[in-house]
């Protein structure tokens, strides 16, 4: 999925030519249905004017408060400010917001009709998925609307334009038409990487390919490993090198250093139209059934060690169910890393879903045709589009500057396409219908699908400022699943919160035995641990390692045969 960056700031068919820069048609609904959203917000309050009434008279007497300190502070008088910015807005941080009553007033203004509008959503007498949607459609309002985001109300970009004679306006042109081209905002200086040159640089060989993946086998570290190796499955609607970065943050590279002969699925950018066809079952055969045989034939061992990420982590556990209808053992142990397995609470992503557009979404792309990456990293970015929109717009374009070089935000932009027919089975049958959760209401491969019968010690970790999978959602797996299970929950998002490194030392994770019903009951009773999540899951594995052996001296085998040096070709290929 695409990034929620938190502490670390600094996820239709594949169309020729410039794409939409802010493709808000991907986004939401027709006119016509974002205009019924809106009916409802009126219609709530219609039925109850005397709290209307009351939010009005509030947001009145603040605006009066607010006109009041603006003359007080004309006089020379002291004046508290009526509306402050709430704390991580980092949008009114530059002095000349304070320093110039006009743009004071104007933040301060903002500031108010803001939480007006969100008042009257939170009040507002709804269902919990329509107050859901409304919450949504309010907050991209309010967040575009911010005097941030305009050239003539920013004083700061007003200001580097003075300062620079004009050319940081010049300069945020170009980088306009350039993001234009490209059909997206810049988010890094995508200059200062490459895939193969310093991401995903971990030694390895390709050593299998079909249509639809290839599969890494990493180099070993050391004279002695773990005799059983350890798969990873990470995202398909992502590239894999987001568990390979850099060599400082390589997940990896991490799991190899501890003695892990580590495989790597790599799956392929859907750009082709022949491969649009693909479908849930696809993957699950082609994109971890076949990877899991292929490790078992190069490491001659019976069992693995198996970890998916996210989407990837779903399409485990749908395939280790597949696994056990057909009495296959197969695994020796599982890791979900920010996964769901039931989308009872998916979160902010499941404003976009319903029937009509479930519907709709079908008849375009369900029985073939692609999704566009594109579309589905600007569904994510807006999410979060202060942090992942906005602020690049003020940066890139008023303010005429380059962003900064960092490399998560790299793997964001490098986004990927998914076939229709597996999108829309996958969006259909987890967040609209939830099906998963319930054993035999799907049957995949020929197999009825039973989260229920994986009895295999599982470690899951979330994180606890996840958007993309809500950590109280991923601890519903702890429901479902009936082996030795441990939750595990990580400070900060979703890629942040995984992608954390022990040489850093940085944020805290907070793990407990006991797994109660409620996820917060399970909180209250966690330890809080400074420092990576990383050693303790490695502790963990440790466990289910087999003993150990000598390392093998090179790749693949007889039958699978290396192809060419990791990250290999398909991770390559950009969209």
């Amino acid at each position: 999925m695409q990034v929620h960056i938190t502490e670390d700031q600094s996820g239709s068919s594949a169309q020729a030519g410039a794409a939409p820069l802010l493709n808000f048609s991907s986004l939401f609904p027709a006119a016509e249905e974002v205009g019924q959203v809106w009916q409802s917000l009126l219609a709530a309050h219609s039925a109850d004017p005397f709290r209307l009434a009351a939010l009005q008279t509030g947001y009145f007497q603040q605006q009066l408060a607010l006109w009041g300190a603006m003359l007080a502070r004309e006089s020379g008088l002291p004046a508290s400010p009526v509306a402050t910015t709430d704390k991580g807005d980092k949008r009114f941080a530059g002095r000349e917001w304070r320093d110039s009553a006009y743009y004071d007033y104007l933040r301060q203004v903002y500031l108010l009709n803001s939480r007006f509008l969100s008042n009257l959503v939170e009040t507002a007498d709804l269902e919990a998925h329509a107050k859901d949607r409304l919450r949504f459609y309010a907050h991209q309002l309010i967040d575009a609307m911010s005097p941030a985001n305009f050239a003539a109300t920013n004083p700061e970009a007003l200001q580097l334009a003075l300062e620079t004679k004009g050319e940081s306006l010049h300069a945020g042109i170009r980088h306009l038409i350039d993001d234009v081209e490209q059909g997206r905002v810049s988010m890094t200086d995508e200059s200062a990487f490459e895939v193969g040159r310093n991401l995903a640089v971990t030694p390895g060989e390709v050593v299998f390919e079909n249509e639809l993946i290839q599969l890494i086998q990493y180099t070993p570290a050391s004279a002695r490993v773990r005799k059983l190796p350890l798969l990873m499955v990470p995202p398909c609607i992502n590239k894999f090198y987001i568990l390979d970065l850099q060599p400082e943050n390589s997940f990896v590279r991490y799991a190899v250093e501890q003695g892990n002969t580590v495989f790597m699925v790599s799956w392929r950018n859907i750009t082709e139209e022949r491969l649009g066809g693909f479908t849930w079952d696809d993957y699950i055969a082609d994109g971890v059934l076949k990877p899991i045989e292929v490790v078992r034939a190069i490491c001659k061992s019976d069992k693995m060690n198996a970890l998916g990420f996210c989407v990837g982590g779903t399409l485990l556990g749908t395939a280790l169910a597949v696994l056990r209808a057909r009495g296959e053992e197969r695994v020796a142990s599982v890791t979900l890393l920010a996964t769901m397995l039931d989308f009872t609470h998916p979160g902010d992503i499941g404003v976009f879903v319903d029937e009509a557009s479930m519907a709709s979404r079908e008849a375009a792309i369900g029985k073939g045709g692609i999704f566009s990456g594109k579309d589905l990293a600007f569904v994510f970015s807006a999410l979060r589009a202060n942090d992942l929109v906005w602020s690049y717009v003020v940066n890139n374009y008023l303010k005429g500057k380059t962003p900064d070089a960092f490399d998560i935000l790299y793997w964001n932009a490098d986004s990927t396409n998914l076939p229709g027919p597996m999108y829309c089975w996958y969006v259909r049958n987890m967040y609209l219908e939830n099906k998963l959760r319930e054993p035999g209401r799907l049957s995949v491969c020929g197999a009825p699908v039973d989260l229920g019968s994986i009895r295999l010690p599982t470690y899951i970790l979330a994180t606890r400022e996840d958007h993309i999978v809500p950590w109280k959602t991923a601890y519903l797996s702890t429901r479902h699943l009936k082996g030795d299970t441990h939750f595990v929950l990580g400070a900060s998002g979703h890629v942040a919160g995984v992608i954390n490194p022990p040489s850093k030392n940085r944020r805290s994770y907070w793990a407990g035995d006991h797994l109660p019903a409620s996820a917060d009951e399970w909180l209250a009773g966690a330890d809080e641990t400074r420092g990576s999540w990383w050693p303790h899951w490695n502790a963990w594995l440790e466990g289910f390692s087999g003993g150990e052996c000598a390392a093998r001296k090179k790749s693949g085998s007889a039958k699978f045969k290396a192809i060419e040096p990791a990250p290999g070709r398909y991770v390559k290929v950009r969209v």
